[in-house]
């Protein structure tokens, strides 16, 4: 009785090193953050933007780590997410209530914002311009240094500007509901 009460404890130990041996991932270099346009705290959202915040660290970002010209994750890791809970229009375009990826193209005085209908890609590697729902061409500003790209949404009269920020570069792009 004894030998199997010892063998019935090695036994119990021994699961839990190996429950123990469980690896689990570190932080996120860039955290994924979601910011939402909402009539007001209590509300549910109207739109839904998921992202990940990266970090300037010290480098230069607008024309080198996101170049000037060319398509831009909008973050980082994965394509940013935007998530609209009705019709929107966003310019002249309207775009149908779903979930889509947004994709930037920087530029030194405007900003292209590409809402594009393709979802779980990573970065801008697969981007594929015949899957656009709609683009804008939005001006740059100068605002405060941000160390951390940022999302934001502020309430307008017919919806919302979301503002994209990092650096001392700021855009807002209209989305009227």
């Amino acid at each position: 009785m004894k030998k199997s009460l010892v063998l019935i404890i090695i036994m119990f130990l021994g699961t839990l090193s190996s429950v123990n041996a469980q690896k689990f991932a570190g932080l996120q270099k860039s955290p994924t953050d979601i910011s939402y346009a909402k009539k007001d705290r209590n509300a549910k959202p109207e739109i839904k933007v998921v992202y990940s915040r990266p970090q300037k660290k010290g480098r230069k970002i607008f024309g080198s780590l996101a170049a000037y010209n060319k398509v831009w994750r909008t973050g980082a890791d994965e394509a940013t997410e935007i998530k609209f809970y009705q019709d929107v229009k966003m310019g002249d375009k309207t775009i149908k209530a779903g979930t889509y990826s947004l994709f930037t193209i920087p530029g030194e005085k405007e900003w292209t914002i590409i809402i594009n209908s393709d979802l779980d890609s990573w970065g801008a590697y697969n981007y594929e311009k015949s899957k656009d729902v709609a683009r804008i061409n939005v001006p740059v500003a100068k605002g405060d240094e941000l160390e951390v790209f940022s999302i934001a949404f502020k309430k307008v009269d017919k919806g919302y500007h979301m503002a994209m920020g990092w650096d001392t570069t700021v855009v807002e792009v209209p989305f009227y509901l």
